[in-house]
């Protein structure tokens, strides 16, 4: 592996790692859920599995990723010593792809509303009817199609740039910033009338709201949340040197999404208690709902457009990784021809989203086993691609793995009882533990 194919340093990694995780399911997703599943109960269990569940397979990816130090599609194979378990890494690979083709399509618009914001808030355009907006945007091939090719060559720049110039680079610029202008937007919504009512609802658990489909959606969002299953965080942990403490990391990572989704709450639910608004997911949360929140407030507008440039940073940060795992595998994770794959691979990536780009305006009437084309690429990569590729993770970890590469990976002294115990505990856990959870939260989707 050349120098370039390595993080500068271990916050890089960390920064990085935690952007990837932190995309849009946690900021907009992980409200909604909370809302709809009881409010502070769901809250709880929801970390309460991230750390009993997320953390095993997070550090599962990260033994793995640099354990083996080669690209994602190659490592099964070297660790497994039979080239047949390589079928893993090409499944992450392709789960990677189709997400980042729908993706897009939703960076696309965040790109668009960002424009369109600025533009309203110097006067030069007016908006009155959000809802109206939104379906004009997303149903307008022209905008939706550009909107999705800018937002990829974005990626395209970032990852053609290598992991120390551009993604990291880029992570250490957005995720501090990330941070602090979610500080921002939470200090003035917990300064609202009636804010702190919002507040209670989030993190008061009422466990008599607690529901069994409510346990598996926080479930399912425990090991989604964090980006696990599809070979993107085993990509960044192969760049890393041997010195890092994954462990440590892991733990940082987590922290770091974890941290994210409560903030995420923290922003939405006091200022949606104070205007007396229900909370909605998926696109209407942000492109209709906290519009209109927003114009509520003192200078609102200025407040949402620093929401859509949060919103823009974890989107980018997720993206960059799902390129960059295919072009890592393509170039073997080194420079040469880097800059041409990125393309060539951005390309057909915008090619293959067309039709996501597309199911809100010219197909919207194309529907597939119920779904618009974008629902059904949304239902392949999140309920069948990531859920088998944690399966095989899990399996793969604990039986097949040598488990002194793992020892030595998470830097395990042997001669300590409490190093060992935590050990053997992480491998019960993929073993027999984890297997299990993620087939019953497969199967309840279906159900």
């Amino acid at each position: 592996m050349s120098e370039s194919s390595k993080w500068s340093s271990k916050i890089g990694f960390i920064l990085a790692s935690a952007g990837s995780a932190i995309g849009l399911g946690a900021v907009w997703k992980f409200p909604y859920m909370t809302a709809a599943n009881g409010g502070g109960g769901f809250l709880l269990v929801f970390l309460i599995f991230t750390l009993l569940i997320g953390l095993p397979l997070l550090l599962a990816e990260f033994v793995l990723g640099r354990g083996a130090g080669v690209s994602a599609i190659k490592t099964f194979g070297k660790l497994g010593k039979n080239k047949n378990y390589n079928i893993i890494g090409y499944i992450g690979g392709f789960a990677l792809f189709i997400l980042l083709s729908f993706y897009s399509v939703i960076g696309g618009w965040i790109l668009v509303y960002l424009g369109i914001s600025i533009a309203d808030t110097l006067g030069v355009h007016t908006t009155t009817d959000h809802a109206a907006l939104f379906v004009s945007v997303i149903s307008n091939t022209w905008i939706a199609l550009g909107a999705q090719a800018l937002f990829i060559l974005l990626n395209i720049y970032i990852v053609s740039r290598g992991v120390q110039k551009g993604i990291e680079k880029a992570s250490k610029i957005m995720m501090p910033l990330l941070f602090i202008i979610f500080l921002i937007i939470i200090a003035r919504s917990l300064t609202l009338p009636n804010a702190m009512s919002g507040v209670t609802y989030f993190l008061k658990p009422d466990f008599s709201k607690i529901t069994s489909s409510g346990i598996l959606f926080a479930l399912g969002q425990s090991f989604f949340a964090l980006s696990i299953g599809v070979t993107a965080m085993l990509t960044y942990a192969s760049y890393l040197d041997r010195r890092t403490n994954l462990v440590q990391s892991g733990i940082s990572v987590v922290l770091m999404n974890i941290a994210v989704s409560v903030m995420a709450g923290l922003a939405i639910f006091p200022a949606m208690s104070s205007f007396g608004m229900e909370s909605e997911g998926g696109p209407s949360l942000l492109f209709i709902v906290l519009p209109q929140l927003f114009n509520n407030m003192a200078f609102g507008k200025i407040f949402y457009i620093l929401f859509l440039i949060l919103f823009l940073f974890a989107t980018v940060t997720s993206s960059v990784v799902m390129l960059e795992i295919n072009v890592g595998n393509i170039t073997n994770q080194r420079n040469t021809n880097r800059t041409k794959f990125s393309v060539i691979i951005g390309i057909l990536t915008f090619i293959i989203g067309i039709p996501s780009a597309l199911s809100y305006g010219s197909l919207s009437n194309t529907l597939i086993f119920g779904k618009t084309i974008f629902d059904l690429m949304d239902f392949l990569v999140s309920n069948i691609l990531m859920p088998l590729g944690c399966l095989a993770l899990s399996i793969f970890t604990g039986y097949v793995l040598d488990k002194k590469v793992a020892l030595e990976q998470l830097h395990i002294d042997e001669s300590k009882k409490t190093s060992i115990l935590l050990f053997k505990t992480w491998l019960f856990l993929l073993r027999y533990i984890l297997p299990i959870i993620i087939l019953i939260v497969c199967l309840a989707q279906f159900l």
